[in-house]
Parts: C-alpha cells; sequence; structure tokens
C-alpha cells in the first residue's frame, strides 16, 4: 500500500505519533456522538443555554476530530473512526438513557470535556519531542476545550 505524505518522518516516529493521535480522535468523536445526545434530550430551566452551548461543543469536537484523523493520514498513517473502534476504544463513559436534566447535563459533558482535556494535555506533552506539528495541533485543541470546560464549570455554582 503507498503512502502519500508530505513530512520526513521514520517509520517507527509515524506510528508512535499515530499511536498518540488516536485516542484523542476516539475521544473527540465520542464527545461529538454524546454532546448531540445530550442535545436532544436536555430538559429544564436551562434548556435554551445548555442546548445551544451543547451545539457548540459538538461543532468544535468534530471539527478537532477531523483535524486530528487528517493529521495521522498526512503523516502517513491510516485513520480509525469506525462506530465500533470509537465504542471499544473512546475513555468515555456512556451516557445514561432518555432525557437528562439541564444540571446534569453540564456535570457530565463538563466531565468528559475535563477527560480530554487531560488526555490532550498528555498528548501534547508525549508528541514534544517526536512532532512539533503534531503537538501544535493538539495544544490548539487543548485551549479549545479548556475554553469549554471554564465556560461549563461556571455554570456548577
Amino acid at each position: 500500500m503507498a503512502t502519500y505524505t508530505l513530512t520526513e518522518m521514520s517509520p517507527e516516529v509515524r506510528n508512535r505519533v499515530a499511536g498518540e493521535l488516536q485516542p484523542l480522535l476516539f475521544d473527540l468523536i465520542a464527545l461529538g456522538l454524546q454532546g448531540k445526545q445530550a442535545h436532544w434530550n436536555v430538559v429544564g430551566p436551562l434548556f435554551q443555554s445548555v442546548h445551544a452551548q451543547l451545539d457548540q461543543i459538538v461543532d468544535d469536537s468534530r471539527e478537532w476530530a477531523d483535524d486530528v484523523a487528517e493529521r495521522i493520514v498526512t503523516i502517513g498513517v491510516p485513520a480509525s473512526g469506525q462506530a465500533a473502534d470509537v465504542a471499544q476504544q473512546s475513555s468515555l463513559d456512556p451516557l445514561p438513557e432518555g432525557t437528562i436534566a439541564d444540571k446534569q447535563a453540564i456535570s457530565f459533558i463538563c466531565d468528559r470535556v475535563g477527560m480530554i482535556a487531560t488526555r490532550a494535555r498528555r498528548t501534547a506533552d508525549s508528541l514534544g519531542d517526536l512532532d512539533l506539528g503534531s503537538q501544535d495541533m493538539v495544544l490548539e485543541i487543548l485551549r479549545g476545550l479548556e475554553k469549554h470546560l471554564w465556560m461549563l464549570r461556571a455554570q456548577q455554582t
């Protein structure tokens, strides 16, 4: 199979970088799905603002997932985003079935965004010695996750 990459990286480094990025990809895809699930099923007096905020988190997580997947492919490794793989490999616990009270939805998504931000920070640390391009992308994602985390936590007072 031919590899189409614009960067010069040894196969070992390429695989290590992809190995750091792939778990982040699984979690970002899962966040997008769970965020949409919460968006559809949120109820309560904060419905409108939580509903809109969840949509922004979903949009950002989908964009970030696309960036991570494209980076993996750019360095010459196939990206994995199949539903079964995401369900099996994501570190996020599933959301409960049915409607979700607005404060509970904030708490659930806050926990998940926080977990992924922690993963992104560890990933960025690991990538520093391997690939600055990938590290830069992950740092940008981390900044976005932490901004969402700040906005979610502000509602938990």
